[in-house]
């Protein structure tokens, strides 16, 4: 009875250890990104579709937005 117990307890606690299946889940797209979601909401200046807008606005945030040292100085 004991060793059954074990057992179990065994298994069950083997099983709290199995990993879950790591998916996407969100939307798959094989577009480019500069084509753009369908979504009504874009940044100004941006055209969805338009590749040379969409690397300019790219370039903007990353000069303006990510560049620590412009924001410092």
């Amino acid at each position: 009875m004991i060793r059954a117990a074990i057992a179990v307890a065994a298994v069950l606690g083997l099983a709290a250890c199995t990993e879950k299946p790591q998916t996407a889940g969100g939307v798959k797209s094989d577009a480019a990104s500069f084509q753009g979601t369908g979504m009504p909401y874009v940044a100004g200046g941006w055209k969805p579709g338009d590749k040379a807008s969409w690397e300019q606005q790219l370039k903007t945030r990353t000069q303006q937005g990510q560049n620590d040292y412009a924001k410092v100085n």
